[in-house]
């Protein structure tokens, strides 16, 4: 299973959000474009979206930006996987809605087997935070050229 780039990005910025938390200061798309070598355009709609999921707050002006609604202690990674995907079907057969041109369809087990594995995989990313996800905030920090002091 690969997830998408789009996950991969709301990850980065939950992340980045996650080392800013404590000093409360507002991030800007630019700074985390910058930081990632992500390009802004990419993230403007990915961050217009996790303020709708209620995983951000943002504010707009001269001072703007986003940072975490929550503690990130309190949101999961698998809460954000979730809705970032738009497909689990870890094969083309096995996507909702779809019709399967596979003879042997109606008897494979094989679906049982990886929704089992999804399940696995996703009780995983349950059981990790955004708090979780940073192994070494201080590094992090220098990684991405936040400040070690707050701001």
């Amino acid at each position: 299973m690969r997830l998408t780039t789009y996950t991969d990005y709301t990850l980065r910025v939950a992340m980045y959000l996650t080392l800013k938390y404590d000093s409360k200061a507002w991030v800007t798309i630019d700074q985390i474009a910058s930081a990632y070598g992500i390009s802004h355009n990419h993230l403007t709609k990915l961050v217009h979206e996790m303020r709708i999921q209620g995983l951000i707050d943002t504010t707009r002006g001269r001072s703007g930006g986003m940072r975490l609604a929550r503690a990130p202690g309190s949101i999961t990674i698998g809460e954000i996987v979730r809705w970032a995907e738009d497909d689990f079907a870890l094969v083309e057969c096995h996507a909702s809605g779809q019709d399967s041109s596979c003879v042997v369809f109606q008897t494979c087990n094989l679906r049982h087997g990886f929704r089992k594995a999804l399940d696995a995989f996703m009780r995983e990313l349950d059981g990790m935070t955004l708090l979780d996800a940073v192994s070494s905030p201080r590094a992090a920090k220098s990684f991405l050229g936040i400040p070690l002091r707050a701001a």
